[in-house]
């Protein structure tokens, strides 16, 4: 007996309920396979979840990070689901490809965590839902070898073969979800630390006993006696401290560690004459104090060489009050002022930035005068700039070239090898690909700290669509360029770059482009389309368009209209 037999009375769920009774029947045996069995179950039921729910759409592509990732999926399971779903997978990545240890309690928490994802797709889609409490002494009775469980699925036939079910089954799902009673993830802060914080600290390239180290003596807190316990000090080689980490339980707000971990840090900074980054964690929700910025909330915790990074980059900063802006560059009065608008926006801790520049107006020079004077000023060393198309990212990496030949580039969809580059050009899909994928010798490379600013290329429609969460995960200032007209531009991408609507940070419209003559004014030319004023007439047709005609429009009595008027014809 499992705690996913549950799965099996239900033939629509046999996709997944074998990988899931298998895990849980494998965990004391082998705790990595355990966790890799939750990874391939509940990568079975999303897909099935794809193939029968009408709400549910299919992303560029149908990986797991895919395809959890998506607005509607995320929408239907909930951010409490999500986030256990996300533990799963991370630790099966972590079984499958780190060569790290998957430990029991790991294993476990994987377990559980599959239940309740399990449990909501039930009561979801089952034809008959009785909710049953997860019973963690199942686990312990787990001896027998595990069944053989094939949890791959072949997904193109698996959406063909459920096609037919879609209309039904989203309908019940959205019915019967209602009656689902969310159970909160509420761990104690000590499996808490354990399961996830400390996970994200491997997931990052740090090494406990090494450069991390918990529950840190500290002398001179304001307490009886006289002392203090750091959750979490992370070091640097030469064993200067880094950064604090403040840790409460899932279920309870990070705010509450704020003063805590402000305290630790002031003995820190007395004792090296520093002052450590302060992180505040319960393992669902991240918030950074960096001492630049405002506190905020961040993806994960930083790698070390993000750490390191952020120091050197501290220490060589200098001001951005009166820069001076490359007139071979950036030569026209509307650029150089576009560059100091951001300049004095990151000055005053502001760190989204949009740039709405017509057309021809030289929104890439703009743009690569600004990266100049922020490597000049020491506020950056590692740049992204995203685009949607192949084109753009070229003719972008092109222009850099040009300009700024002294800066190391690269395009990651025309060179796959190459991703030391202080200046990384990419699509958002080959970026979105590459969070989880690219390694070197330290690790995962584009952690949430790489990169020290992001340009978005056509921000009006790429901010906030599906790859909205490369600008969540990527902790950087982040600068929007569009040559859409500010009052045309949707108040979303305002709000996302926390600004008042219409009002960009820097605008240069067509209109005024004209007055400078820098630009031409377009010309309109009209013109009558006749199938769009008059509508189409059998009998105007000839024989080769008649047969067209008859093969778009013919209905199943083999009946043809005489004429399609221009109201049919647009619907």
């Amino acid at each position: 007996m499992t705690n996913f037999d549950f799965l099996t009375t239900e033939p629509q769920f046999e996709p997944f309920a074998s990988a899931a009774v298998a895990a849980e029947k494998i965990l004391h045996i082998d705790p990595a396979a355990c966790a890799l069995n939750c990874r391939q179950a509940m990568e079975c039921a999303v897909k099935w979840m794809y193939s029968v729910d009408g709400d549910l759409v299919m992303p560029y592509q149908d990986k797991l990070y895919n395809l959890m990732g998506a607005e509607e999926f995320r929408d239907i399971v909930g951010p409490d689901i999500y986030k256990r779903m996300d533990y799963i997978r991370s630790t099966g990545n972590t079984a499958a490809h780190t060569g790290k240890a998957v430990t029991e309690e790991m294993g476990q928490l994987c377990l559980e965590n599959l239940y309740i994802f399990m449990d909501f797709v039930a009561c979801c889609y089952a034809t008959e839902y009785t909710p049953v409490e997860f019973d963690p002494t199942l686990w312990r009775q787990q001896v027998e070898t595990p069944p053989d469980a094939d949890a791959q699925l072949d997904f193109q036939k698996l959406m063909e073969e459920n096609a037919a079910l879609k209309a039904e089954l989203t309908a019940r799902r959205a019915e019967q979800q209602q009656g689902y009673v969310p159970k909160p993830l509420e761990l104690s802060e000590y499996k808490t630390r354990k399961l996830y914080i400390d996970d994200m600290l491997r997931t990052a390239g740090w090494t406990e006993g090494k450069d991390w180290f918990n529950e840190v003596s500290l002398s001179g807190m304001p307490n009886r006696s006289k002392e203090g316990y750091a959750d979490y000090v992370l070091y640097d080689d030469a064993h200067r401290p880094l950064a604090v980490i403040e840790a409460k339980r899932t279920c309870v707000d990070v705010s509450r560690a704020r003063q805590q971990a402000k305290l630790y840090a002031d003995l820190l900074e007395e004792a090296y004459g520093r002052r450590p980054v302060i992180f505040l964690t319960n393992g669902f929700e991240t918030r950074i104090n960096d001492g630049a910025y405002p506190e905020r909330k961040v993806a994960t915790i930083y790698s070390k060489r993000d750490l390191e990074k952020l120091f050197n980059l501290r220490a060589m900063r200098t001001s951005l009050r009166n820069v001076m802006v490359s007139k071979s560059i950036a030569g026209r009065y509307y650029q150089e002022g576009a560059v100091k608008a951001v300049c004095d926006s990151l000055s005053r801790n502001r760190r989204k930035a949009l740039l709405v520049m017509a057309t021809g107006s030289g929104k890439t020079r703009t743009v690569i005068a600004l990266c100049d004077v922020l490597l000049q000023h020491g506020w950056v060393k590692n740049i992204l700039f995203l685009a949607d198309r192949n084109s753009l990212v070229t003719q972008a990496k092109r222009s850099f070239v040009n300009l700024l030949p002294d800066l190391s580039v690269t395009n990651l969809y025309e060179e796959k090898d190459n991703y030391s580059a202080h200046c990384v050009f990419s699509t958002y899909q080959t970026m979105y690909n590459c969070i989880d994928t690219v390694q070197d010798e330290e690790g995962k490379l584009f952690t949430c700290g790489h990169f020290d600013l992001v340009i978005c290329d056509e921000a009006h429609r790429s901010i906030y669509n599906k790859y909205r969460d490369i600008f969540n995960y990527f902790d950087a200032p982040l600068v929007g360029l569009t040559a859409t007209p500010k009052d045309e531009i949707d108040k979303n991408t305002y709000e996302i770059f926390e600004l008042e609507s219409g009002v960009p940070t820097y605008g240069y419209d067509l209109a005024q482009a004209v007055r400078d003559g820098y630009l031409v004014d377009y010309m309109s030319v009209e013109t009558h389309l006749k199938f769009v004023d008059q509508g189409i007439a059998y009998d105007e047709l000839s024989e080769e368009e008649r047969a067209a005609y008859e093969d778009t429009f013919m209905d199943e009595n083999g009946e043809i209209p005489e004429r399609i008027s221009p109201a049919a014809l647009n619907e």
